[in-house]
């Protein structure tokens, strides 16, 4: 008997020259996105315009910020749930975790440059703030599609002005000897679309649907797309929200960036995610009132998911 082939997941060329709205190309691509979205939550989007230079000089600037003092980092502080400094948990001990609020707002990252560096780092900034642009190209290009391909791009412009961003810089050191390799344990993300760009340490796993982790391993040019409990629940539960790990086996340090989309005010579902054969299934949200749920004791004393929040 041959040996069972390991499952992928859809791999999009973001930049292909066809892929022009209104033409075949854009309209598969379109509908194999929302395909991947409502299978799996999640897809690789290769998008060529982060030069290399770019992609090194993002992980230069990681690794610079995580060598701070421990001290300095944990002035990453925030009135938000979880966007401010995380490290140093037992249960966790490979993983650290810094983050940028409104990462496209040059004064946001010069704020929390000047935070981590009195004296300044101006090419910290400089590239943060260029990664975070083309980032959120990405979001918004695979929002647009998404849209589309439901039918549903009237409501485009809406969500692309009420869209906050959160940018996290994401370490996993190498495990030491006898020490668990689990970078992150099984989760899905509390916001609406999370992107993930790593360095060359692979790690990053998702949950098909039947169950088995499937390993990723992106390019340099490559996001890794995931859906979100937001997303979720904003699709009335046709696009499924990825549950993801780390599992880190290799023998170097780890560093990856990831975006996080969220939207200012209330989330309604769209009428058209609605008919019999599906009944609504969430009432409309805030979320950044779900993310202070998923934080708060009445929270944990549920399973702190989107549809304890806010399902119907």
């Amino acid at each position: 008997m041959g040996s069972q082939t390991q499952p992928k997941i859809l791999v999009v060329d973001l930049c292909n020259e066809n892929l022009k709205p209104g033409t075949s190309t854009w309209i598969s691509t379109c509908n194999e996105i929302r395909q991947a979205m409502e299978d799996t939550g999640c897809f690789e989007a290769i998008y060529n315009k982060i030069p290399l230079e770019l992609h090194n000089e993002i992980f230069k600037a990681a690794d610079e910020l995580f060598d701070l003092p421990i001290e300095t980092k944990m002035q990453n502080t925030s009135d938000k749930p979880y966007h401010e400094y995380f490290g140093q948990y037992t249960g966790i001990p490979l993983y650290e975790s810094l983050a940028i609020d409104d990462p496209t707002n040059l004064t946001a990252t010069q704020s929390f440059t000047d935070r981590m560096w009195p004296n300044g780092n101006p090419p910290f900034c400089e590239s943060v703030h260029s990664f975070a642009k083309i980032i959120v190209e990405v979001d918004q290009l695979v929002m647009r599609m998404i849209m589309e391909s439901y039918g549903i791009e009237k409501y485009y412009d809406s969500h692309i002005e009420t869209s906050n961003y959160l940018l996290r810089f994401f370490k996993y050191r190498k495990p030491e000897i006898n020490e668990h390799n689990v970078g992150l344990y099984p989760h899905t993300d509390k916001n609406m679309v999370s992107i993930i760009h790593q360095n060359h340490i692979n790690g990053l796993q998702i949950k098909a649907k039947d169950g088995e982790w499937i390993d990723l391993e992106p390019s340099p040019s490559s996001f890794v797309i995931m859906a979100a409990d937001g997303l979720l629940a904003w699709s009335n539960g046709r696009i499924r929200s990825c549950e993801h790990q780390v599992i880190i086996n290799a023998h170097e340090t780890r560093y990856s960036m990831g975006l996080f989309s969220f939207n200012r005010g209330i989330v309604h579902i769209p009428e058209e995610f609605v008919d019999e054969l599906h009944p609504l299934r969430y009432r409309p949200f805030d979320i950044y009132e779900f993310l202070r749920f998923h934080d708060s004791d009445e929270g944990k004393k549920t399973d702190g998911s989107i549809t304890s929040f806010c399902g119907i």
